[in-house]
């Protein structure tokens, strides 16, 4: 028997698909582009935009008779054993080859933002946390752990990371997003993308582009971004995660820019995308965001046109469901309304695809017969990233360590919450929820229970306080008697994670201004006010004004949504046990108004005389501090000049002064004096974790290159302008250890997409 072309793994793809097609129907091309959500609910508590109104029912044992393009969240609609989902989502496949005339099986995706977000999961700390850390190596590592448990379960592809930068943090889905700055977000991104792919996981960026850079910071407004913050802030993570991280999918944001739904703007997803970066994977659209354009966006006045719209634009499959790829875009392309050519184009990029993954060459795996998602690996490894990422944002009267055998007060509605250590997108808040009949499925020790574990001979009593929403004060009281009998009050105050308004941070859950949320705010100045000592542990998903305690607190920490091992880690931060190494991948703003503000500021969005308002943080991007001291040195690097091709080595010597163990971060910032368009008054451009036994000192030198001064011009192209430059060593953006003076020289540059992104960073033992 002669086997056909494209069923022999021997050749190379392109021949191989190249040969499907010419076998395959326009039904059948057309059946690859497009997902089928069996399960999702329609009763109002959908986990997407829309799902009850967009979600329509199919008929599946018809539907995969043409084959199916891919298969949604199998394990992410509703608890199911990771096992018994295995051998589900098997027998789904057998059915799906069966049935279908090719025997081609679907891409089977997942939800993964902090972890594999299905039933008895790890569930890791948020990305915004991942930012913290300032470790690169930690995020790939979690990623490939991510990337292995949803292969072993017969999942494909990720739809993570999000690669969008801050651009207000009153957006909700701040918690999702890595930070505020673009090489931050581009850096750590990246790792978590090369650790999903070394996995065999098809990690798929998203949202592209500019979904966070929506108006007045509500989810899915519209976006009024000018063509340089779109240029060199919103799209430099998504070159990088694709050039440097080989992502091979990407997701469609669902805003518009500038009157233009990205679900239909060719220019960014094939002009820029793939003719000018090169890209050849798959972009996917983001949930319902092709059916958005008829009735969202309006720019389409029917199902088939919108499907017209995203095919021209390049969108190759849409998600999660069937709604406009199907009969009606058939009918449409044989009545000479859209381009057979737009579904041969799509469909070729989905199969190439296949059959990178392998799903082309035959028979459908067997999974194994048992399978844990949140072994002791995996959750080692969460605690060493909910570790590094906690931030101790001041600590005045070295209120900390905590004595181990004092009387602590633990107080607030998120000390004694497993979920108060959960973003929106793990399990037990983005679906569990909705299932309270089963159990959680993975162990969340809270804050309290960890501390108590943490310091046995130390007296810890408990009140709530207040719900972490509405306008409750009557557990005021009680918190007041526990902080007055106590020696040190935690103060345990945050966010609840969930989806379209059901909690204070999460996707749809937007906030007005940046005052805690509920009667938080009301409840600290109850405790304050009881003379004790008050150290505040914030658990959120966004920053929060904090000016309002300015002198009044006896140290505060940070932690962004930490994870199941979260509590562990606070607590050891707040014994002692752990020496606090996070920073801020956002601004901590001093007041709730004034928003937004980020740190990329050019000198008219910095404070001055002609407004009453300061925007001016009240804790720096990039700030952190530590239970040792640390002294730089060595700087060594005098004022130069190299052409406008050229690089320069800028280097320091940090030095661990205290009597423990530490990390310092060393960040690199740059100053541009003058240029042809304003610029941020500093941007990151490198940074590098260093990790010190007490008394031990490293070297750390950045190799700056001039391409990482590159901005968008007057005429709107990429380039390296002459002239005079700073390069600042700094431990936050506010706090300068020391400058170096630099003059680029000869002709001005333009840039193509071959430009350098990343400042590589050495660390020796000095001289």
């Amino acid at each position: 028997m002669t086997t056909a072309p494209w069923r022999d793994p021997a050749l190379p793809a392109a021949v191989r698909v190249d040969d499907l097609l010419s076998r395959m129907t326009l039904e059948e091309k057309t059946a690859q582009l497009y997902g089928v959500w069996v399960g999702a609910a329609t009763n109002g508590e959908g986990v997407a935009p829309h799902q009850d109104d967009m979600t329509e029912p199919v008929d599946f044992d018809e539907l995969i008779t043409r084959g199916l393009g891919q298969l949604t969240r199998s394990f992410g609609t509703a608890p199911v054993d990771p096992a018994l989902g295995a051998q589900a989502l098997a027998r789904a496949q057998r059915r799906i080859v069966a049935a279908n005339r090719l025997g081609i099986p679907a891409v089977a995706h997942e939800e993964c933002l902090a972890g594999f977000t299905t039933w008895g999961a790890t569930a890791y700390p948020v990305p915004l946390a991942w930012g913290a850390s300032f470790d690169p190596a930690l995020v790939e590592e979690v990623g490939r752990h991510i990337g292995h448990d949803l292969a072993s379960v017969g999942v494909h592809q990720g739809l993570a990371p999000v690669m969008d930068v801050v651009r207000d943090p009153r957006w909700g889905r701040v918690e999702e997003t890595i930070g505020e700055d673009p090489y931050l977000v581009g850096t750590i991104g990246t790792a978590y993308v090369r650790g999903l792919e070394s996995a065999g996981i098809v990690a798929t960026l998203k949202h592209f582009a500019g979904y966070s850079s929506s108006v007045g910071a509500r989810n899915l407004a519209p976006v009024r971004a000018g063509v340089r913050e779109f240029a060199d802030v919103t799209l430099p993570p998504f070159e990088m995660a694709l050039r440097e991280g080989g992502a091979r999918s990407v997701m469609a944001a669902y805003n518009e820019t500038d009157g233009v739904p990205a679900s239909a703007d060719p220019s960014l997803l094939t002009r820029l995308l793939r003719e000018e970066w090169g890209f050849t994977g798959t972009v996917v659209s983001d949930y319902f965001g092709v059916g958005f354009l008829q009735t969202l966006h309006r720019v389409a006045g029917s199902p088939a046109e919108a499907a017209d719209a995203a095919l021209t634009a390049g969108i190759d499959v849409e998600l999660p469901t069937l709604r406009c790829y199907g009969d009606a875009l058939v009918r449409a392309v044989r009545d000479g309304a859209v381009h057979e050519s737009l579904i041969e184009r799509a469909a070729r990029r989905v199969l190439l695809q296949k059959c990178e993954l392998g799903l082309l060459d035959g028979e459908i795996p067997d999974p194994p017969e048992r399978i844990d998602l949140d072994s002791p690996a995996n959750r080692v490894l969460a605690r060493r990233l909910a570790e590094a990422s906690v931030v101790l944002l001041d600590n005045p009267t070295a209120a900390l360590p905590l004595a181990p055998d004092t009387r602590v007060a633990v107080v607030g509605p998120r000390a004694h919450d497993p979920l108060a250590m959960l973003g929106c997108y793990s399990f037990p808040s983005h679906v569990g929820i909705h299932h309270p009949e089963h159990p959680m499925g993975i162990e969340i020790p809270t804050l309290w229970e960890s501390l108590r574990a943490e310091l046995p001979d130390a007296k810890i009593a408990y009140a709530e306080g207040c719900d972490t929403s509405g306008d409750d004060t009557s557990g005021f009281d009680e918190a007041v008697a526990r902080a007055s009998e106590a020696d040190v009050v935690v103060a345990v105050l945050g966010d609840r994670a969930g989806l379209f308004g059901r909690g204070t941070s999460g996707e749809g859950c937007d906030a007005a201004d940046l005052r805690l949320p509920g009667v938080q705010a009301e409840l600290l100045d109850a405790l304050t006010a009881t003379g004790t000592p008050v150290v505040l542990v914030l658990l959120t998903g966004r920053p929060y004004a904090l000016g309002r305690w300015q002198g009044r607190l006896a140290a505060t920490v940070q932690a962004f949504f930490p994870g199941e091992e979260g509590g562990p880690a606070v607590a050891g931060v707040l014994s002692g046990r752990v020496n606090p190494s996070g920073r801020l991948p956002v601004s901590v703003p001093s007041t709730p108004g004034g928003q937004p503000w980020t740190y990329l500021q050019p000198p008219l969005g910095l404070a001055g005389d002609v407004s009453n308002l300061d925007p001016t943080p009240l804790y720096p991007f990039g700030h952190g501090r530590s239970y040792t001291g640390f002294t730089w040195s060595g700087f060594g690097v005098p004022d130069g000049e190299i052409p406008t091709d050229g690089s320069y080595d800028v280097r320091v010597t940090v030095t661990n002064t205290g009597d423990r163990e530490g990390s310092e971060v060393v960040q690199l910032y740059l100053h541009d004096p003058v240029a042809q368009v304003t610029r941020p008054d500093v941007r990151l451009i490198g940074y590098q974790r260093v990790d010190l036994a007490p008394g031990a000192s490293r070297q750390v030198t950045f190799r700056f290159h001039a391409d990482l001064s590159a901005f968008t011009g007057r005429t709107g192209r990429r380039i390296v302008e002459p002239g005079a430059l700073e390069l600042r060593l700094s431990a936050s953006s506010a706090d300068v250890r020391h400058t170096t003076r630099l003059t680029l020289t000869g002709p001005e540059r333009v840039l193509g997409p071959d430009r350098m992104l990343r400042c590589e960073a050495e660390v020796s033992v000095p001289e």
